[in-house]
């Protein structure tokens, strides 16, 4: 007998048949003898339902309001997952993310899991209950319902597998597991049987939207095994395995897992600022107290030393908040220089554990994006990643460059294995 714990996200639960599907499904592993605790999303569509709803009335809702209102999309879904197994026969409790006992910090709208009471979910699985927790929210001290922030249902999932010590996190969604790149952009695409935590961490911090970072994160620092699986077709899925575990019976590692890329950046750069101590403080000081992130940094000097060029990226939904800290408060602070910025840039990235022990992954990078005319904006690179920031209307011929120089495309796998 093995204890599982099952996250089903919004397209999963879309609908009342899709519901009754969820049920038979967790009704199969419970006959099989196993223990099961499922995490629900909201119906598909619904917490946009009511964030416009919200909208309609006041346009900048507190967020313990707005957190009281988005709880609201999960209990609907656990209920009617609950009623589902009642009628199949299965014993069923479901529990909101403040009855379960999901503690976290005051935070609204993007709280951190603190701790799990997880007496009453041990009490129900040995009364042969299946347990269905709602996703995406918890409580704090104070007893207001606070939210874990959009995809939260994945970190709900982990971390109750992590708390309950579960056998296996299966994460059910509308794909059957995590692609070498989106098979959207690129047909050639093949679904991985494994990747580690640490490929995982950076693909889904750079663009991949099969798991959210923080339940990637949380997978890692508790050990649990994450499985990423299609809620409308069987299939092994993709394990997410430490990195010691891959590939251990292979005598080499692939050098690279997959390629990430998104649209969602936006490029500023501040010209002729003063290339003295302390001025990327001064830049990205008033940028970090309005809560924008960074992502890639490069600074360029002059050959006579006195100035510098700037450049650095954010979310493009930060583009325009940060273009006016800098026109307001940068550039009267620096006394001289200009910024200029630019919405219409992509980035794409390769991720691999197999580029700690290989060299000339760069260079053929860049002889490849050189080959299609590509122009490279910028560049980042870690031990298991590297990043190139490109005009956005070349990010598909890139990705699928890329896919097919690095020996990723399906049909050559499918040949090698012949």
């Amino acid at each position: 007998m093995a204890l599982f714990v099952q996250k089903y996200g919004g397209s999963s639960v879309g609908s009342v048949e899709r519901i009754k599907a969820v049920a038979e499904r967790v009704k199969g592993f419970r006959d099989a003898g196993h223990q099961v605790v499922v995490v629900l999303s909201a119906m598909s569509g619904e917490t946009n339902r009511l964030i416009g709803l919200a909208n309609e009335i006041n346009d900048t809702p507190t967020p313990r309001e707005m957190d009281m209102l988005v709880s609201t999309g999960e209990q609907v879904t656990i209920s009617l997952l609950a009623m589902a197994l009642h009628k199949l026969g299965v014993p069923a409790t479901s529990y909101t993310g403040s009855q379960v006992g999901i503690l976290t910090d005051s935070s609204h709208t993007k709280a951190r899991i603190q701790r799990i009471e997880t007496d009453e979910m041990r009490e129900d699985l040995e009364d042969g209950k299946v347990v269905v927790v709602a996703g995406f929210q918890g409580v704090d001290t104070e007893g207001n319902i606070t939210t874990l922030g959009r995809g939260g249902s994945d970190t709900t999932g982990v971390a109750l597998a992590a708390a309950l010590k579960a056998d296996e996190c299966q994460i059910y969604t509308d794909v059957d597991g995590v692609y070498t790149t989106d098979p959207r952009v690129c047909a050639k695409a093949q679904r991985l049987a494994t990747v580690t935590v640490e490929e995982m961490l950076e693909l889904a911090s750079l663009g991949s939207k099969v798991l959210q970072i923080r339940a990637v994160e949380f997978a890692g620092k508790y050990n649990v095994a994450l499985r990423v699986l299609s809620s409308f077709e069987d299939g092994p899925g993709t394990l997410i395995v430490a990195d010691s575990d891959k590939h251990e019976d292979s005598m080499e590692e692939p050098l690279i897992s997959g390629i990430a890329f998104t649209a969602n950046e936006a490029k500023l750069t501040l010209l002729n600022t003063p290339d003295v101590p302390g001025v990327a403080s001064r830049i990205l000081g008033p940028i970090a107290d309005g809560n924008i992130e960074i992502d890639m940094i490069v600074q360029n000097v002059a050959p006579a030393g006195n100035y510098t060029d700037f450049t650095f990226t954010v979310a493009k939904g930060d583009y325009r908040q940060t273009m006016k800290i800098l026109e307001e408060q940068v550039l009267p602070d620096l006394g001289e220089g200009e910024v200029k910025g630019d919405e219409n840039i992509a980035k794409v990235s390769l991720v691999g554990v197999g580029m700690r022990s290989h060299a000339g992954v760069a260079s053929k990078m860049f002889r490849v994006l050189s080959d299609e005319n590509i122009n490279i904006r910028m560049v980042s690179t870690s031990e298991i990643k590297i990043s190139v920031v490109i005009d956005e209307k070349q990010m598909e011929l890139a990705v699928r460059a890329l896919h097919t120089a690095f020996g990723l495309d399906k049909a050559e796998v499918e040949q090698e294995a012949n």
